[in-house]
């Protein structure tokens, strides 16, 4: 009782503490102090907007009691990052893509797009404007029709995982024809599929995680394509068994095993990292490339996907890349020109990037580094200097760029009047990303101001974890941080069931070496800055190597202080076999896999805070 009320204290006393700590950041942070400040200023107006959303979700549940609790959040956070859309019926989208309609994301029937937003203002006996203009009346909309639709299908007491059908007639997504059309619905309903599985704790809406079953909505060859985590599986479910597929253990996905491929089948990508699924709009290059553009889609990765698959659109680019995880999807081959940049096809290549200009909840750390992956190798293959990436501010409107930058945005290219990819897109990290990390240089891989990074998912997440119980979450907060405004708070809630010590694994990337940044071993550091009111906590670290995943020796954790721990890649008295492996990091590159935290068993709940996790070298 007595620890349980000093815990108390220091918790209340944090922010007092925090004003004394030193505030400097590290060099190499990835936001820059106006970015961080443009960040702050939006998302301070989001929370004002989400606790009006969240309301109205708890009421929508009320009034359609068949729709399942959670469902409504997962679909605005994959359509519209839980942002009210109020597009002009006028204005032209990024390339005349069908534009979304309030905060969850409806369409109004044009260019083969399904009217979602008519049957939702149907379904719930009101207008199309009021179902437009009005959050409250939006979302009750969207339960109006979930619960139609869930009717029309049998589906009313129907697990999540077996909602796809449903989950995919909400898209509004064109009408599937053949496997790369179905690809688009596919990756949406993972993408909701997934954001219920890992949950989701930020801007005052919470989604609870839970364990969904992707088997029972995907067939293996749809899970290895929408890269499906496994971490909940049960292990005595041999999922080795399935035919023509494997489980890969390390990144916890299912893979062919190599016993039903059809090479002849399989289409060709510039991009080792990217999936295929072919567009039909694009012609000949009449230059060589000699340049990246980066664009945002101004809506969803299904629907740009499915929008640069119809002919009637005219547009396409090369490569698009989902927000949640990086998952890059090439349409058009680089030796061909797609039509994305006007006047400036013939040298460039596009990448497209799910989001709005309008918010910065879409540009993740995954988008981030994939995204610059893919650069680079663009690049690489095409002997474009990638120190000619734009570093600068990020700009609002369209800015003329001189040609010297061969990575920029449609907004700094001639005769264009595209304003992407906007005001949050944060080109000096962009800019280190590409170019790397070496020189002596720390890079922040977290620092929590804009997203929690790497780390989008609940500390009960991994079936590694043990001891706390499902009740505890992990999210972003202001109470207390190292430097800027944001840390992420992980709240351990004891597993009453259970008397055994706390072990937790605190995922990066959701534990996927594939989600995660690539990191050289020799001269390497990897370590995070971490706080908490407790006392008798250690953590340590593990890392995805070539051959498992290895974890680092234990540190303590003083208590009510921001302490800084970091351990040596190539030290190999720091690291112990945990998976396979060797016990020390022997390939030349690996990724962070887990942050880990140990505590004895006690029935009082703790807090830990954690910022600003880098990489030294």
């Amino acid at each position: 009782m007595y620890r349980a009320l000093f815990c108390l204290v220091c918790l209340t006393l944090l922010p007092a503490l925090a004003q004394e700590l030193p505030q400097e950041r590290r060099p190499g942070a990835v936001l820059n102090r106006p970015m961080q400040a443009a960040i702050a200023a939006e998302q301070e107006v989001r929370e004002v907007e989400r606790a009006r959303f969240r309301r109205a979700f708890t009421q929508a549940y009320k009034a359609f009691p068949s729709v399942p609790e959670g469902l409504l959040e997962a679909l605005a956070f994959v359509n519209t990052r839980w942002e009210h859309l109020q597009p002009h019926p006028l204005d032209a989208s990024h390339h005349h893509m069908p534009q979304a309609h309030g905060v969850m994301g409806f369409y109004n029937g044009l260019n083969g797009f399904g009217d979602t937003l008519g049957q939702a203002a149907e379904a719930l006996g009101t207008t199309v404007e009021a179902v437009r203009a009005d959050p409250e009346t939006n979302i009750m909309a969207a339960a109006a029709l979930l619960q139609q639709y869930l009717e029309d299908a049998g589906l009313e007491d129907a697990p999540l995982e077996d909602l796809a059908s449903v989950i995919t007639r909400f898209s509004g997504l064109p009408q599937a024809r053949g496997k790369t059309g179905r690809f688009a619905h596919d990756s949406y309903t993972y993408d909701v599929l997934l954001t219920l599985d890992r949950g989701h704790d930020d801007h005052g809406i919470l989604i609870q995680a839970r364990d969904i079953d992707f088997t029972r909505a995907f067939s293996p060859e749809n899970l290895h394509l929408m890269k499906a985590p496994f971490i909940h599986m049960d292990p005595e479910r041999d999922m080795l068994q399935i035919p023509g597929y494997k489980m890969n253990p390390t990144e916890q996905t299912i893979e062919p095993d190599g016993s039903n491929l059809d090479p002849q089948g399989k289409a060709a990508v510039d991009y080792s990292g990217a999936l295929w699924v072919t567009s039909p709009n694009y012609s000949n290059r009449s230059l060589s490339i000699s340049a990246v553009t980066v664009h945002t889609v101004q809506g969803s990765y299904a629907g740009c996907i499915s929008w640069f698959q119809n002919t009637a659109s005219q547009v396409s680019a090369h490569y698009v890349v989902r927000s949640s995880d990086g998952q890059i999807t090439q349409m058009v081959l680089e030796q061909k020109k797609a039509w994305h940049v006007g006047s400036e096809n013939s040298y460039t290549v596009g990448i497209e990037h799910e989001g709005y200009v309008s918010s910065s909840s879409w540009y993740t750390t995954a988008m981030y580094n994939a995204s610059a992956a893919l650069t680079a190798d663009i690049c690489d293959d095409n002997g474009i200097d990638p120190t000619d990436t734009y570093a600068g501010v990020a700009h609002s409107g369209v800015t003329l760029l001189s040609s010297s930058y061969k990575v920029k945005g449609h907004q700094h290219y001639p005769n264009t009047t595209h304003t992407d990819p906007g005001i949050y897109w944060d080109w000096s990290g962009y800019y280190n990303l590409i170019n790397g990390t070496g020189g002596g240089t720390t890079t922040v891989l977290d620092d929590f101001e804009a997203s929690e990074g790497h780390f989008y998912t609940s500390p009960t997440y991994s079936g590694s974890t043990t001891g706390v119980s499902s009740s505890s979450t992990a999210v972003r907060t202001t109470l207390t941080e190292h430097a800027g405004s944001y840390s992420e708070q992980i709240k351990l809630v004891d597993n009453s069931s259970s008397s055994g010590s706390w072990n937790v694994r605190f995922l990066s990337g959701a534990g996927s070496t594939g989600n995660n940044t690539s990191l050289t071993v020799s001269g390497g550091k990897v370590g995070f800055w971490v706080y908490t009111g407790s006392t008798s906590m250690t953590a340590a670290l593990a890392m995805d190597d070539s051959d498992g995943t290895e974890r680092s020796t234990s540190k303590s954790i003083p208590a009510n202080t921001w302490t800084f721990l970091e351990w040596n890649l190539d030290n190999s008295s720091q690291w112990n076999s945990w998976y396979g492996g060797n016990g020390a990091l022997t390939a030349s590159t690996v990724s962070l896999d887990a942050i880990w935290l140990y505590h004895p068993n006690t029935s009082y709940t703790v807090y830990v805070y954690i910022d600003d996790v880098t990489y030294t070298n």
